[in-house]
């Protein structure tokens, strides 16, 4: 048979043909996917015609198809479902794949045919001129203009980046895998649903310790088990061996991997002309400079923290003792039992997953945006417990394909995530997406029902939101496809999305209890709403210490000496007045894989408050103009998810919302509006 990856694929939608893809079908699509797109811009570069946006960016997007077929289904892969050859293809690849990006954009025939374009782009229309000021602007960053010298030490920085980053993720994963708690007796594991416990024993008898429970690790800090664990011991193993991960100087250990990637980062950005990794990573987004993203954070640490020490004296007063941090989520829950009766815990038979999905997280998107969906079980993904969903317009005409990974499994990174298997371009004649959600939620034994906790439930809306944004946007490059956004934008689609799940026309569709089909009761509802801000200042600090720790590590000049990556954590969160001991960052340096196992989110973790601010701004007006109609989805289809990259995201927010964002909704919402300002300490 032949290699599946070297024709495109004839399944509905694009779909790849995971039934005929193996392991070893990867290499050989990866070299002749990058010598034919090797070959591709050679002639672009050899062209004797003088540069046009046709003979030059249109060819450039039409190349390096048969690589991105291959890519696409093996990064999902090495996330979601990986194994030790997969691994052995990261570290064989990752560099050959940084020097071939680097030879095209690293080109200087390619850069001046670029430049040439861009001088004349009036020319040109709208989306086309939007295209070409991304690649001038790319190119740029990427080192187009720098002397052949310059260039080649780029190259090498670039080569060892690719290396460590897939070092650092196959660590992370291992270790994870190797600390994951492993229980004696079921009594230790008081708190849990009989589903969590199912799988816990799931879990130790697919490790051959039958008669044993294990729960397997979370990617965050807090563990989401830490707020319904009644025995103190468990929760400190739990959140131990959490915390351990990368750190404990075995094979395993990811602290110099990631220093070796801070020094590296570092030293790139002053050959660049910056004056280190972060300022190269904000001039490309929305932020345009560190100092806006630290004003924000800034901006938020002081409050939030004020609130996290009053949270916390309200711990240690139920408690009856200082309040450690694997203690905070069980105290917190019993906390907000006792001042809004609600607990979250209880109210799990109301997220059945089945129902979550179906009358939740998809009513809501066909109540938007018209769109249907049918389970397509005739198609496969890259794994058993993949499943596949039609989705199409009101009209009939298609949409896309949406794959939902829900479980966990040792073969999965932790987390979740949207992946984009096939883009949307018109260009390329592909007029559908597809797309996937990857969770992490314990599979429960053959017949019991998965019930998501009220964290999962968010996150499988926020997911999907990614989803939606890469399933409708509608562009005619494939560069503009879909999440293609500037990263402190592209948590916004998605952000938003989270809003459905408590509203009440959502909610009391798919609320419904598991065993008696009973609603979710409008007082529960009621309290759910006033406890809102509970514990918010818990989380928001958790959150701030992460985003400024990342910037912290990348705000550091190429000659800095940094030697222990505990002092340094602790004296980044000193800095900022985010070192509360029961409060710790939502990730720690070794196990942060958002900034160290890609580069996607390195000096980049504060997108997600950035995002939030235009969440925050959209929901209220969403609120103000009737909430779930077709009218407002199609208005936001419009303007946000449906234009993907192919224009400036701000420039089209104002259009959306008539102004710019204002910051106070975001205040409201994390219960850092005081309007006295007071330190914590003067109340």
């Amino acid at each position: 048979m032949g290699n599946p990856f070297f024709t495109p694929s004839g399944l509905p939608f694009g779909l790849p043909p995971f039934d005929d893809i193996t392991d070893e079908h990867f290499a050989p699509a990866f070299d002749r996917g990058m010598a034919e797109q090797a070959a591709e811009v050679e002639a672009i570069v050899g062209d004797p015609e003088s540069a046009t946006f046709a003979n030059t960016i249109e060819r450039l997007e039409r190349s390096g198809q048969l690589l991105r077929r291959a890519t696409k289904v093996f990064f999902n892969k090495a996330r979601a479902d990986s194994n030790s050859r997969i691994e052995e293809l990261q570290t064989t690849y990752a560099p050959l794949f940084a020097a071939h990006e680097d030879a095209i954009r690293l080109s200087p025939a390619l850069f001046e045919r670029i430049r040439v374009v861009h001088e004349h782009r009036a020319t040109l229309d709208a989306e086309q001129q939007y295209l070409v000021e991304r690649y001038h602007t790319e190119f740029t960053l990427a080192g187009a203009g720098l002397s052949p010298e310059q260039k080649q030490s780029v190259k090498e920085i670039n080569a060892q980046l690719s290396t460590l980053q897939a070092r650092f993720e196959q660590a992370l994963n291992a270790d994870t895998n190797d600390l994951a708690l492993v229980v004696d007796a079921a009594a230790d594991l008081d708190g849990l649903t009989a589903g969590e416990l199912s799988a816990a024993a799931t879990a130790a008898r697919d490790r051959g310790l039958d008669g044993k429970y294990v729960v397997t690790l979370q990617l965050p800090t807090a563990h989401p088990y830490l707020g319904a664990l009644t025995s103190r011991e468990t929760r400190r193993r739990l959140y131990e061996a959490q915390r351990a991960r990368g750190s404990r100087g075995n094979d395993h250990d990811t602290r110099g991997t990631l220093l070796q990637m801070v020094r590296l980062r570092a030293e790139r950005a002053r050959i660049l002309g910056f004056a280190n990794h972060a300022s190269v990573t904000t001039a490309d987004n929305t932020a345009g400079a560190p100092r806006a993203v630290r004003d924000l954070l800034d901006r938020l640490a002081a409050p939030a923290a004020r609130n996290a020490r009053a949270e916390q004296r309200a711990l240690e007063g139920q408690a009856g003792f200082p309040i450690e941090a694997w203690d905070w989520p069980f105290f917190a829950e019993r906390v907000r039992e006792a001042e809004y009766d609600v607990d979250l815990a209880a109210i799990r038979p109301y997220f059945e997953a089945e129902r979550v999905l179906h009358d939740g997280v998809f009513f809501a998107a066909t109540s938007l945006f018209g769109i249907s969906f049918t389970e397509r079980s005739d198609l496969v993904g890259y794994h058993p417990e993949v499943r596949v969903f039609e989705v199409r317009e009101e009209d009939g005409s298609p949409v896309g394909l949406y794959l939902l990974d829900l479980y966990t499994r040792d073969s999965k990174s932790g987390g979740v995530w949207m992946e984009s298997l096939v883009d949307q371009s018109a260009l390329l004649d592909m007029p559908t997406a597809v797309v996937v959600n990857n969770l992490n939620v314990p599979k429960p034994a053959e017949g019991e029902p998965t019930l998501l906790t009220y964290d999962e439930t968010q996150a499988l809306f926020h997911e999907f939101g990614h989803a939606l944004h890469g399933l409708l946007a509608r562009v005619r490059y494939p560069k503009a496809a879909g999440t293609s956004v500037f990263r402190d934008f592209v948590e916004y689609p998605s952000q938003v999305n989270e809003m459905w799940m408590l509203w009440p026309e959502v909610l009391a569709n798919y609320a419904v209890h598991v065993e008696t089909h009973e609603q979710l009761p409008a007082a529960v509802v009621e309290r759910l709403e006033a406890a809102r801000t509970f514990n918010e200042g818990y989380h928001t600090t958790e959150y701030l210490a992460a985003a400024l720790l990342d910037l912290a590590w990348h705000e550091i000049p190429a000659d800095a000496d940094i030697g222990d990556v505990a002092a340094f954590e602790a004296a980044a969160l000193a800095a900022v007045g985010l070192d509360i001991a029961a409060v710790p960052p939502r990730y720690s340096s070794p196990y942060f894989a958002h900034i160290f196992a890609s580069a996607e989110y390195s000096a980049g973790y504060y997108a997600y408050i950035w995002s939030e601010v235009l969440d925050a701004d959209t929901v209220e007006w969403f609120t103000e103009n009737g909430g779930l109609t077709r009218a407002n989805g199609e208005r936001f289809r419009t303007y946000v998810i449906g234009i993907g990259g192919s224009r400036d995201p701000l420039a089209s927010y104002r259009e959306f919302r008539g102004r710019d964002a204002v910051i106070e909704p975001l205040l409201r919402r994390h219960g850092l509006n005081d309007p006295a300002g007071r330190d914590e300490s003067e109340a």
